[in-house]
């Protein structure tokens, strides 16, 4: 009963913070949008926006580690696994800019999903071919500017906090835009907050690592597959660790 009650205050403080905060962001957007054609000072709000939750929430001890070892103005296809909807708000916490990968529901989302389009977060419908390719497209365009693409290469969350296999389509990319890849490792958060339900487990330490980079020559003539599946191994060993 407690953690029910816990629960529904946390997601009404969410709802309600979100219509105060949407707001700023699109005075944000409107007032930088001229010479931050990036979106880098609107991002960089929104990660101020999503830590909040983190950082108001006694429950939740959130480290992040190995941030150092983001090279500034470098850009990267970052991969990490996914565990729970609380990856994303911890995810924010590196308060690096990049650009989301994400299920096109997620933008319909009033006032989070409105400041998600605004920041030019990337759109993909599941299932759909044609919205795989635009996405892929979109993410190459995205590369370029010098923006990194953050995606959940398990391409959803893991039912019980295992890791699960490795779609290929986020080393495609880095294949195709030769910039390396940044393996992010996730704890915690399935503990915290399990996927299938709404109620928040309790007390929970959730940890943040940024592994070493994977330079593009490392990678270039691999198969894609096995791409894949080597940084799916990093990544499991990391979590083994």
């Amino acid at each position: 009963m407690r953690r029910r009650l816990l629960s529904t205050v946390f997601w009404l403080f969410l709802a309600a913070s979100s219509i105060a905060l949407f707001p700023v962001a699109l005075l944000l957007w409107a007032v930088t949008g001229p010479f931050d054609r990036r979106r880098v000072l609107l991002h960089r709000f929104t990660c101020f926006w999503a830590s909040l939750y983190t950082w108001l929430n006694p429950a939740w001890r959130v480290r992040v580690e190995g941030r150092e070892k983001i090279r500034s103005g470098t850009a990267y296809v970052i991969v990490a696994n996914h565990q729970s909807l609380l990856d994303i708000l911890v995810l924010f916490r590196l308060f690096v800019h990049f650009k989301w990968v994400s299920k096109i529901e997620n933008f319909r989302v009033p006032f989070i999903g409105w400041n998600m389009s605004l920041n030019r977060y990337i759109k993909l419908r599941r299932g759909s071919r044609e919205s795989v390719t635009h996405m892929m497209k979109e993410c190459q365009r995205t590369l370029a500017r010098g923006s990194s693409v953050m995606m959940f290469p398990e391409g959803t969350r893991s039912p019980d906090g295992r890791l699960q296999r490795f779609k290929p389509g986020a080393f495609s990319l880095a294949q195709q835009t030769h910039v390396p890849i940044l393996p992010i490792v996730v704890e915690g958060t399935a503990d915290a907050l399990p996927k299938r339900g709404f109620v928040l487990q309790g007390r929970h330490e959730i940890r943040v690592r940024v592994l070493d980079e994977i330079p593009y020559p490392s990678f270039a003539e691999r198969p894609v597959e096995v791409v894949a599946e080597a940084v799916r191994d990093r990544i499991a060993a990391a979590l083994c660790g």
